[in-house]
């Protein structure tokens, strides 16, 4: 296996380019007071807008933020933003990245930030095949090409050393963000988020969908983190922007058309059809049995642990694996427990 092991510079083109697969926001910054007397929070989009930011544009139609003293602007982004950079250099204090594994290999690279809550507590990365030729289950990727996003073919390989496979029993190549590979033959699936609804809609109904969580691969994603200098100093804020969010995920849930139409008003380039069928899929992947027992956006230690184990074991880290206090904190979550169960 070549090395691939995490650098600085290595680790900033990974997490730009997961942010440009997924369509997610990359950046929050908590800035100074408005005029208001409210505390300002720029939320910094690493890519363009998407369903990922259900909660958060709730959240700020409902006055959500403000009642916690803060008000929150939402700025897009696009290839040439480097959100984790602004994090790292000290020009914005709170981030949203794709994927957990980006917070681990940051750590790993010696950037000093840590994960404070989850979105997203099953990640929608999924290998999408045609019924002519279906994945179902990792072992019929043998023999076949499988096309992903150079930023995730860490995941691929990691889904194969999970399910006992060889790298070499498998092609794998290349691509964008279409589904053209897929729909010409020259692989047998390729790769996106199920959330993404408008994106998959070209392989039609009878699409088969190979999620990576059910390969065994089962990663955080729309994970929230912060410096560690951020969550010892303005913990406050934190903890305030956390519960309107989840406020906002929760009026998403008891009222999914409103919350699309105010996601297109803020985003009128978004397709309003595409999102009412997409805002199920959303939720099933924000709410579950974890957030039922603990709140929107818990994550626990063993999960963590168990994928700095995998990544580890894929050589991934640059010496020793960063341990999983340096990449997390439940600080925040246990600050706004009672409220997060409240909406969840």
């Amino acid at each position: 296996m070549p090395n691939t092991r995490v650098t600085k510079r290595r680790f900033l083109q990974y997490a730009g380019g997961m942010a440009a697969a997924a369509g997610l926001p990359a950046v929050i910054g908590v800035g100074p007071a408005s005029a208001a007397g409210l505390k300002t929070v720029e939320m910094q989009l690493g890519w363009l807008a998407s369903n990922g930011l259900l909660g958060e544009v709730v959240a700020q139609a409902k006055g959500f933020y403000e009642e916690e003293g803060l008000e929150l602007d939402i700025t897009p982004g696009g290839p040439n933003v480097d959100g984790v950079g602004s994090v790292a250099a000290g020009r914005a204090e709170v981030g949203q990245i794709s994927s957990s594994p980006s917070v681990m290999l940051a750590r790993a690279a010696g950037i000093p930030v840590k994960a404070f809550a989850a979105g997203y507590q099953k990640h929608p990365f999924t290998y999408f095949s045609l019924p002519d030729n279906p994945i179902r289950e990792p072992k019929d990727m043998v023999g076949q090409t499988i096309a992903t996003q150079p930023t995730a073919h860490i995941l691929l390989k990691a889904l194969l050393a999970a399910n006992g496979i060889s790298e070499d029993d498998v092609e794998i190549v290349n691509m964008g963000s279409d589904m053209n590979q897929l729909m010409t033959g020259q692989a047998a699936a390729v790769t996106g988020w199920l959330t993404n609804t408008a994106a998959v809609d070209v392989l039609g109904e009878d699409r088969v969908d190979l999620m990576l969580w059910d390969a065994g691969i089962q990663l955080y994603a729309t994970v929230y983190y912060a410096t560690d200098k951020t969550i010892e100093n303005d913990a406050e804020a934190l903890a305030g922007f956390t519960r309107a969010t989840a406020r906002g995920w929760h009026y998403v849930r008891e009222n999914r058309e409103e919350a699309v139409d105010l996601l297109i008003a803020a985003y009128p380039n978004m397709s309003r059809e595409a999102e009412l069928r997409a805002v199920d899929q959303v939720l099933d992947f924000v709410f579950t049995d974890a957030t039922a027992e603990s709140g929107w956006g818990t994550m626990n230690r063993e999960k963590w642990e168990a994928q700095l184990a995998a990544y580890a074991d894929l050589g991934q880290f640059d010496g020793d694996a960063p341990s999983v206090d340096e990449v997390m904190t439940l600080e925040i979550l246990e600050m706004t427990a009672d409220a997060r169960r409240e909406v969840s």
